[in-house]
């Protein structure tokens, strides 16, 4: 079952939305410090955090699978596209940094879709990839996005990443706490978080890999025969 970009806006708008956000943007940001001067896409439902990134990035673009439907981001001019899985309309080695948030685990092909990313990374590039772990509660209560699609555990992850010609360098994870809508859960997220980090890491509510191309890679360019590049400006 899929989701669709005005339910995982809408998510992201509630005060347990934030909360997640805020939880795994700090992980995020711990990963990629600084992006000066890059240039970032983010692939699947990047938005709410790619924010933080655009006063500081030389470009930032975010690219929603087709299915996931339409939305303007942000306020006042779009920096969002749409496109097909199969062929991301960017030409090779176009991106510094790309962080897949909501687009792994929906995705109709992932080793399609991976070599496509692979595809549009400069060659010292990295790929932050934020995944549901299979094991954790966020993967099977349907109240929150990280329950739709196909989760992970970590060996799955890794051999995903390794099949498509990624090195994992950096493991971490992020929603120690229960998906719970209570004000009193929500308000106690910090608390819980801290504790789950050093008691139940491996319960943890998603998976966060960066990862680098593989130095074994074929230098050649990466082509899905037949191919159709589909690319729509989002909202637009």
């Amino acid at each position: 079952m899929q989701i669709d970009a005005s339910d995982l806006s809408d998510y992201y708008e509630t005060p347990a939305g934030q909360v997640a956000r805020r939880h795994i943007f700090r992980r995020v940001r711990q990963a990629w410090p600084d992006l000066t001067g890059q240039r970032v896409l983010g692939y699947g439902f990047a938005i709410p955090y790619l924010r933080p990134f655009l006063g500081e990035a030389e470009r930032v673009i975010a690219l929603l699978p087709s299915h996931q439907g339409q939305t303007s981001w942000p306020e006042g001019k779009s920096l969002t596209l749409q496109s097909e899985e199969h062929a991301l309309p960017f030409p090779d080695a176009m991106f510094d940094s790309i962080l897949v948030v909501h687009g792994l685990e929906a995705a109709e092909a992932t080793r399609t879709l991976m070599r496509q990313l692979w595809r549009v990374l400069a060659p010292a590039g990295r790929l932050l990839i934020v995944a549901p772990n299979r094991t954790s509660l966020w993967a099977q209560i349907d109240r929150t996005p990280f329950a739709y699609g196909r989760p992970f555990n970590r060996m799955q992850l890794d051999k995903l990443l390794q099949d498509s010609l990624f090195v994992a360098e950096r493991w971490d994870n992020a929603l120690h706490f229960p998906p719970l809508r209570s004000k009193r859960f929500v308000r106690s997220g910090a608390g819980w978080e801290g504790v789950g980090r050093r008691l139940w890491p491996g319960l943890a509510g998603v998976h966060i890999v960066e990862a680098s191309k593989s130095m074994y890679a074929t230098t050649a360019p990466l082509r899905v025969k037949d191919a159709k590049p589909a690319l729509a400006r989002a909202g637009g």
